[in-house]
């Protein structure tokens, strides 16, 4: 067996025994990216080198794969690699407000090291160094809204327990909060970090967003709450161009970058649901639906008259004066 082919039967392995319910020959042939028959040699495999693999069917039909975690302990070990991105992961939700998860992915780290041999500790700490200083995030003091590690935990030991929670929130126009009770379904983090729920004396009415800096103080209540068994956060999250959204601007948009911007336009996604098409003059459309008008005019700008705005005409004539052309470079 070639040593790619090894690697990626370990790798196998780690999915069937890291998982709960096993794997499916869908997940190997998503994971490896491979063909069916591939993914069933695979798994053929994986049988024959661990003869204690499990195998079921699940609720759906489907067979699953199992290994017992303990039969992997002596082969597998933490690479440099894997260590670096945990510590990049780290900076980047620090950087993002979400100290709360950062503090929780810093703690994962220390537990996956305490299981890492000493001997091996020192060889790795010298290559991730290393690697931290060539793929490390560089520090940069752009602005972002703070965000209270204290209100932050107390949001999300609410969201866990499904409890209400009691907050002092300031509207925009507000000089003074005043006490709110919600019920908080999710956090959506972007430009700004929002609490995602509703208030709990309308919770019949629609999916409202908090922000977070304007949360003043936080506690947790002992009354519960359901969270709708239909509610999906990143199906609300899709339904917006950045993080903010409102019900009455969700639908079709529109853009044409000019062919001088088309290239540099192919590279970005605007929206995950987005498609594209390059017209006979080599200019580049771009069709989505999603609401956030304003988040889409702040980064429009940075097109200048690259860009033109096609539907729909309220977002057209909010960018119609800011288009404009003495921008020395595109985003």
């Amino acid at each position: 067996m070639s040593f790619s082919k090894a690697e990626q039967l370990l790798d196998a392995a780690t999915m069937a025994s890291g998982r709960l319910q096993g794997i499916t020959i869908d997940d190997v042939m998503s994971r490896f990216r491979v063909a069916r028959r591939t993914a069933q040699r695979l798994l053929h495999t994986l049988e024959a080198h661990f003869p204690d693999v499990e195998t079921h069917l699940d609720d759906e039909g489907r067979k699953r794969w199992r290994l017992p975690p303990a039969h992997l302990r002596d082969l597998l070990t933490l690479s440099p690699e894997e260590l670096a991105a945990l510590d990049l992961a780290v900076t980047a939700l620090k950087r993002s407000g979400a100290r709360v998860e950062a503090r929780h992915l810093t703690t994962l780290r220390e537990k996956i090291l305490a299981l890492v041999p000493r001997s091996r500790v020192a060889r790795l700490e010298t290559d991730h160094e290393a690697l931290l200083q060539a793929q490390g995030l560089a520090a940069r003091p752009g602005p972002r809204p703070r965000t209270d590690p204290k209100i932050a935990g107390v949001v999300a030991e609410a969201i866990k327990a499904c409890c209400l929670l009691d907050i002092q929130y300031r509207s925009r126009g507000e000089a003074k909060g005043r006490r709110r009770r919600i019920a908080p379904y999710g956090v959506l983090s972007g430009l700004r970090r929002y609490v995602v729920g509703k208030p709990a004396d309308a919770l019949d009415g629609p999916v409202r967003l908090f922000r977070f800096e304007a949360i003043t103080s936080a506690s947790l209540t002992k009354t519960a709450f359901v969270r709708p068994s239909d509610f999906s956060l990143q199906d609300f999250a899709d339904r917006a161009f950045g993080t903010f959204q409102n019900e009455e601007e969700y639908g079709q948009v529109v853009w044409r970058f000019s062919p001088a911007a088309a290239d540099q336009a192919r590279e970005f996604e605007f929206h995950p649901q987005q498609t594209m098409e390059i017209e006979a003059d080599g200019s580049l459309v771009v069709r989505f639906k999603a609401a956030g008008h304003l988040e889409m005019v702040w980064h429009l700008y940075c097109w200048g008259d690259k860009v033109e705005v096609i539907a729909p005409e309220r977002l057209r004539k909010l960018c119609e004066a800011h288009r404009r052309g003495d921008f020395p470079a595109m985003p």
